[in-house]
């Protein structure tokens, strides 16, 4: 009697849950094609909203997924379109999907000018779908940018070396500059102890003699040594003795 009852009971949870993944999903696709109308009239703001309501619902949606990545794409939010292309590919189980969501993620890399990232998911489209030509024109025309971005000396390892390089020469140009100070200031503290030295030394003291003291002083002066000179000569030409014999 209890088994008859566990199995009714159990008959009628699993009806319950039918019933709400159906209405689930009834009202996620409401949503997804409420947003795919939205999109036709290019109203993508309305459309991500409705994506976005459809994929709280379920969350691996692949058309929700999908088609919100677009509505982001057509708004130029690429990183954000590219991670919801992203989620389609881990949700998706056909190739062709896989293969579009590929190719569009090449395209938002291609609008950024990244033009390495746009090759490489071109080539990760046409492995699931190699008869794709348009993904095949793309693949080409990236090629050539990113040749003709590398000939110019614009690609991603020579940006890095100039910066690099640029990096070093605002270096150099610093350290130059902080020489150039320390060099000057050492100037300044030398020219500063040669003028304390200077200070320090006796100074010749300006004379407070007036012009004419000044010429009589050296009228004495002349006249002193004129006579020191003239008493020279006396002692020099001074008149000898006479000698008497001792007879």
């Amino acid at each position: 009697m209890r088994k008859h009852i566990f199995h009714i009971t159990l008959a009628v949870i699993t009806l319950l849950s039918v019933q709400m993944q159906a209405q689930a999903q009834e009202g996620t696709s409401k949503l997804i094609r409420q947003g795919n109308a939205q999109y036709k009239k290019q109203q993508y703001a309305d459309a991500e909203a409705s994506y976005k309501k459809a994929l709280e619902r379920n969350n691996k949606s692949v058309e929700g997924n999908y088609n919100l990545g677009n509505s982001l794409y057509e708004q130029k939010r690429f990183d954000a379109a590219r991670q919801q292309y992203s989620n389609t590919i881990k949700s998706a189980t056909g190739k062709e999907v896989k293969a579009d969501a590929s190719y569009n993620i090449g395209n938002s890399f291609m609008e950024d000018k990244k033009w390495e990232e746009s090759i490489k998911n071109y080539k990760t489209s046409l492995k699931a779908n190699p008869h794709d030509e348009q993904a095949r024109y793309n693949l080409a025309y990236a090629q050539a940018m990113l040749k003709k971005q590398q000939q110019q000396g614009g690609g991603k390892d020579d940006k890095e070396n100039k910066d690099k390089q640029k990096d070093q020469k605002d270096k150099k140009d610093q350290e130059k500059k902080e020489q150039e100070k320390k060099d000057q200031k050492q100037n300044q503290d030398e020219q500063k102890e040669q003028d304390k030295d200077q200070q320090q030394q006796p100074q010749p003291k300006p004379s407070k003699l007036t012009p004419e003291e000044a010429k009589r002083l050296l009228q004495n002066l002349a006249q002193q040594e004129k006579k020191l000179q003239e008493d020279k000569m006396k002692k020099v030409k001074g008149t000898p003795g006479s000698v008497e014999k001792d007879w």
